[in-house]
């Protein structure tokens, strides 16, 4: 028996579904209570389909051991969870793939140093960027706006910015430039 999956806001999304199909899976093996729980949605107008999606609806599955629990909220729990998972590989394409150094004290000092790298990401994303940019992993953000070769020019007491070339994401710096320097001081 399938039923309404939720959206984000926990409202019920039209065309998305949710079904627990546990009792049609051999479980052999398996803790006992799993629960496999699998979500049919028709994917947003313009998304790429992808060669599992099956007549235009998009499955996705996970097992569960949760006894209690509706399973649009366990569903949606798990959509959620998503979001953690997304910050753990940010951390790591940040730099705490690995740990360059010998001593226990200086990784230590790495690990603070890519948390704070990461923190300043994300305020970034926050506070300056907007659409697309707002959900660029940190490679693209290193090689889209990071990395463009560009001056700081004062006159008339102003500062101005000045990028090298004809840079693609230049509208896209210096608009998030513009958003820092409105933010309220103090």
């Amino acid at each position: 028996m399938k039923i309404g999956a939720n959206d984000g806001d926990g409202q019920v999304r039209d065309g998305a579904w949710v079904a627990d199909i546990a009792g049609l899976l051999d479980l052999d093996g398996w803790p006992g209570g799993m629960r496999v729980i699998v979500r049919k949605e028709r994917p947003h107008p313009g998304a790429q389909l992808r060669f599992t999606d099956v007549d235009g609806h998009r499955f996705t599955a996970f097992a569960s051991d949760a006894k209690k629990g509706q399973l649009a909220d366990l569903e949606l729990r798990h959509r959620q969870r998503a979001r953690c998972e997304d910050r753990i590989r940010c951390v790591k394409d940040t730099g705490l793939r690995n740990l360059p150094l010998k001593v226990f004290a200086q990784n230590h000092l790495w690990c603070e140093m890519v948390a704070l790298a990461c923190e300043l990401l994300a305020w970034t994303q926050m506070l300056a960027l907007a659409g697309a940019a707002r959900r660029w992993e940190p490679k693209r953000l290193r090689l889209r706006l990071f990395s463009v070769a560009g001056r700081l020019a004062s006159s008339d007491r102003r500062l101005r910015l000045r990028l090298a070339g004809r840079w693609p994401w230049a509208a896209d710096i210096t608009a998030a430039a513009v958003r820092l320097q409105a933010l309220p001081s103090g």
